[in-house]
């Protein structure tokens, strides 16, 4: 029995209905079968007026099944290469009908399934949330290889076809609408394929009506092509642009734009044969497997609460209440109010807490500019955020997290004088970096309602969320944390109590082999390069001066204190640097004047001179891979020690915790993802060598030499 319920009607208009088996159509071997068939079948179709592409499920189709793509080799090549061209050759007969095909778009259609929309002769979308339309594949290390890159490239002209594509763009209906790539809306799903037959109907008499816009005489593609006088600024930019973006570590993003290049002076069928060929060695690639595994794979079982316990039903914070309205705690506030949570914002003076409110005033009159509020919700979120002073606005509250500055004595007194405040089964959270939960929870009556919920700076835009259990923490107060993340639309990480966690713990590390550099004599800019050249955002320097130096040195004095200073490996680069920065040139960072940059008004930046007087050394001479190699080997050594230490509980949480909160370079998949690509015996090698030459520091964790014996990947 076919996939594809086919369907005739008296006026001569067959509807195809997708139906597979599964919850979604998906773009796989069955797929394949069912369309060729269909077509066999539609070629030979007697009075014959037009087709609709319509499905049966929530979704129009899902793309390709990711599945399959994740173990593709470099030895199955041809079989690739072929799979690829039948996919295409029916995709080309379906538009070449000599009636009219439409699609009638009742869910997403993502990746090949909007392929499969683009070879229809027209698309109609239900105008509905649940209707997302575009190309997600670059951010999953592809591009769109059914002829997605070509046809868009046709319908919409190069640099707008490249801004979906390469921005992995996923819109609604009216949005598609605005851009192109739908040409009608209907409200509702009952006159979604009335809506397609009627249009059929009204264009028997149109020739044009069945022919694509690439295959009509004479027709130029919007803008003309990439060596048009519109274009030629666009064509000498685009290329160095797209190098700085992904520093030439995505090479799936360069080849979508050099197909689309060649799309737009060739002519289709030419352009498509370009675009299967580059598909297969980029669907081989070591990028798309990191990729897919991390964004789509690991992403997915996180927002699906693999890292939560099952067994306790899910919760929603209804009064939340936020101590400080510092940097962090007014954009905890913010994204709280957002989501729907009504929220207090309690500092020591009323001044402090109305400014943290006029935090989220700013942004929601971004978000009214930009279109993306209506006044009716900007009213609501800053009416749901309570600024005050008063510990009473906190009472029933189903969570309070303090915000504060990293000090032990100051958390512990927050927790003693406003805990009863809490509702009778809400919990508490400390956003602390780096401070030990268990150690906090000391100060608590109810240390198994006691948790770390750790957000990232600017809280309005990472979207990461690191929950750390102390050791008493609760599976409940774990599960409503949790539950919590994900209701403000954030990815939590789950991870197990320690001296700076994981991310801290190993985002400190790029900083420390940085400073280990610049105090080596290497060159900061070349130490700033080579960061970034590993795919990292920032080099090591500059995320310094970000994040603070004045904060390393209170979180140093606070690890003094207690006594752990050195637990993660010898402080005594960053305790010089901090001397010779703050101590004797007053050079706390960005926020406070500058540090290893200087800042103008302009906004633009440069080194500041005076760390070459207090380092820079001509003769030292390293290795660029060996500069570069460091930087990264740091932090996948630190995330690897974390893992085999019991920090990190799943293979999961280490890739998704280091790309979207440590910055780890996406193409490698994670920092645990780095090794299973790079191979067990060549990274225990390469550690060798990086620790005979410069130190302990670069010593293999056992785990790995563990799954070099077994075989056994990261997974």
């Amino acid at each position: 029995m076919s996939s594809f319920n086919y369907e005739k009607d008296p006026q001569g208009i067959v509807t195809l209905t997708m139906d597979m088996a599964g919850p979604v159509n998906t773009i796989n071997a069955e797929y394949q079968a069912a369309m060729q068939e269909s077509i066999d079948r539609l070629e030979h179709e007697p009075a014959l007026t037009g087709v609709i592409l319509a499905s049966a499920k929530k979704v129009f189709v899902a793309g390709a099944d990711l599945n399959a793509l994740v173990c593709a080799t470099a030895e199955q090549s041809t079989e690739i290469y072929q799979n690829i061209v039948a996919l295409k050759r029916d995709l080309r007969r379906l538009e070449k009908l000599p009636v009219p095909v439409v699609a009638a778009i009742n869910g997403a259609a993502l990746g090949g399934g909007y392929e499969l929309c683009l070879a229809c002769n027209y698309r109609i979308a239900l105008n509905e949330p649940e209707v997302r339309i575009g190309f997600p594949e670059v951010a999953l290390g592809l591009f769109p290889a059914s002829g997605g890159v070509v046809r868009l490239t046709h319908l919409l002209g190069v640099e707008k076809a490249l801004e979906i594509i390469l921005g992995s763009q996923q819109m609604g209906p009216s949005n598609a609408l605005a851009r192109g790539l739908v040409d009608h809306l209907v409200a509702s799903k009952a006159t979604l394929i009335a809506s397609a037959k009627e249009w059929i109907f009204t264009h028997q008499s149109d020739a044009d009506a069945a022919v694509q816009p690439w295959d009509r005489k004479g027709r130029r593609i919007p803008g003309g092509s990439i060596h048009a006088p519109r274009n030629a600024q666009y064509a000498a930019v685009a290329p160095a642009m797209l190098h700085k973006k992904t520093r030439g570590l995505m090479p799936n993003a360069v080849a979508a734009m050099d197909i689309a290049f060649q799309a737009s002076i060739l002519d289709v069928d030419t352009a498509l044969r370009i675009e299967s060929r580059a598909a297969v060695k980029i669907v081989t690639s070591a990028v798309a497997k990191n990729m897919i595994t991390a964004f789509f794979f690991q992403l997915n079982m996180i927002k699906s609460g693999a890292s939560r316990p099952a067994q306790v039903k899910q919760t929603s914070v209804r009064k939340l209440g936020v101590i400080g309205a510092g940097m962090m705690g007014q954009g905890i506030a913010y994204v709280a109010a957002a989501a729907g949570v009504d929220v207090v914002l309690k500092d020591k003076t009323q001044d402090a807490a109305d400014a943290g409110k006029a935090h989220a005033e700013k942004l929601v009159a971004k978000q009214l500019a930009k279109g993306k509020l209506d006044t009716a919700d900007a009213d609501a979120i800053l009416a749901s955020i309570v600024a005050t002073t008063e510990d009473e606005h906190l009472v029933g509250c189903d969570l309070i997290i303090e915000a504060v500055f990293e000090n032990i004595a100051l958390k512990n007194s927050l927790v003693a004088t406003t805990e009863h405040c809490l509702a009778a089964d809400g919990f508490w959270s400390s956003n602390t970096s780096t401070l030990p939960i268990t150690q906090l929870a000391e100060a608590s009556v109810n240390p198994e309602r006691f948790i770390g919920i750790h957000f990232f700076s600017p809280v309005d835009k990472m979207p990461l969320v690191e929950i750390i259990a102390g050791e008493k923490t609760s599976d409940e107060a774990l599960s409503k944390a949790f539950d919590f993340a994900r209701q403000i639309g954030k990815i939590p990480i789950v991870v197990n109590d320690s001296l700076g966690f994981f991310t801290s713990r190993t985002f400190s590390s790029y900083l420390d082999e940085g400073a280990q550099l610049l105090v080596e004599g290497v060159h900061p800019i070349r130490i700033e390069n080579l960061g970034k050249a590993t795919g990292m955002p920032l080099g090591p320097l500059q995320v310094q001066d970000e994040t603070s130096l004045e904060l390393s040195r209170k979180i140093s004095e606070t690890w003094a204190a207690m006594g752990v200073a050195d637990q993660w490996g010898s402080g005594e680069t960053q305790r010089r640097v901090v001397k010779d920065m703050i101590t004797d040139n007053g050079r706390g960072g960005r926020h406070h004047g500058g540090g290893f940059y200087e800042y103008f008004e302009d906004g633009t930046k440069t080194i500041w001179s005076g760390l070459y007087d207090l380092y820079f050394d001509p003769k030292v001479v390293l290795p660029d891979k060996d500069i570069s190699d460091r930087l990264m080997f740091r932090q996948v050594i630190e995330t690897l020690k974390c893992y085999q230490s019991g920090v990190l509980r799943s293979v999961a949480d280490a890739n998704i915790g280091s790309i979207m909160g440590i910055g780890a370079p996406a193409h490698t998949g994670g920092f645990i993802q780095f090794v299973n690509t790079y191979g067990f015996e060549a990274f225990i090698m390469r550690c060798d060598e990086l620790m005979h030459l410069y130190g302990d520091r670069f010593s293999c964790p056992d785990i790995v030499r563990q799954r070099a014996a077994s075989g056994e990947l990261f997974t």
